[in-house]
């Protein structure tokens, strides 16, 4: 059994916190190159180079891509033969959080009592923790500060079975179409197709941590997120919503079984900053 310290854990975390939002990762870089070479609109294609800019100045200077600093989602990863030691794991992965926000001066966003008061908690915790057992010693973790503009735009829906491939297709389109410029695009779409309702939302947000473009393995869904891409693409919002060919940089779908009678399918939109660092412990 090997030991990990929850202090090194939070030490991990708190350090990820701000590496996400200061550092934008080399996909989705280069893919922001690429629309910036593609993209027809003249407004579009400056926005773009505006993006790109943003990206560099945040990195030289440690200053956050994005004034919203996101809710902390954090994925664990951990292995069954791990022991946590001097301490609890979440209470880690919190105070984590709490450390990296305070000493990254990243923007607070959390609020208790969400339908009255809306009192900040004052150090961007609770975190949401998504946490599986898988094989091995180690433990995987992924920060991912998720702002609310893109995420108010994500949509779950129940469809009947029969509206089959077409149906999930024209739910995700349609919930891009709806959000226009809300979720600053380019968007990257995460698709969650089956399970039940949580695990078709979780799947779709596990999918944003796809490296950008990369098609998912199964040829069918590949082909799936190929049309979307296409379609979303051909809406005409833009980046930053001011018109143009670049609406989506990549569609990423994961699917799960599901009941004879369900046809889950979750939209979990990304905005152009898709922010994201991960290590192993």
């Amino acid at each position: 059994m090997r030991e990990v310290e929850a202090g090194v854990i939070a030490q991990t975390v708190a350090e990820l916190c701000q590496r996400a939002n200061f550092v934008l990762g080399d996909d989705i870089l280069a893919a922001l190159e690429r629309a910036a070479e593609t993209e027809a609109s003249p407004l579009g294609k400056e926005a773009l180079t505006c993006l790109l800019e943003n990206a560099r100045v945040a990195l030289q200077e440690c200053v956050p891509l994005c004034q919203d600093c996101g809710t902390a989602v954090v994925f664990l990863e951990i292995g069954q033969d791990v022991h946590v030691t001097g301490g609890d794991l979440y209470a880690a992965v919190t105070e984590g959080v709490r450390l990296g926000y305070a000493q990254g001066y990243l923007r607070k966003s959390m609020v208790s009592r969400p339908f009255s008061t809306r009192t900040n908690t004052g150090d961007n915790t609770p975190p949401v923790i998504h946490a599986e057992v898988v094989a091995g010693d180690r433990i995987r973790v992924v920060v991912m500060p998720k702002g609310a503009g893109a995420e108010n735009m994500s949509r779950l829906g129940m469809l009947r079975p029969g509206a089959g491939r077409q149906g999930v297709i024209d739910f995700a389109v349609a919930t891009v179409d709806q959000a226009g410029g809300s979720p600053c695009p380019p968007v990257i779409l995460g698709l969650g197709i089956g399970g039940t309702a949580e695990k078709a939302m979780l799947l779709a947000k596990k999918a944003l941590l796809r490296p950008v473009g990369e098609p998912n393995p199964d040829p069918e869904v590949a082909e799936m997120e190929r049309e979307v891409l296409e379609r979303v693409n051909d809406l005409g919002i833009g980046p930053l919503g001011f018109g143009g060919r670049i609406t989506a940089l990549a569609i990423h779908a994961e699917t799960a079984p599901t009941h004879i009678a369900s046809l889950p399918v979750a939209v979990n939109i990304q905005c152009h900053s898709a922010r994201h660092q991960e290590a192993t412990l």
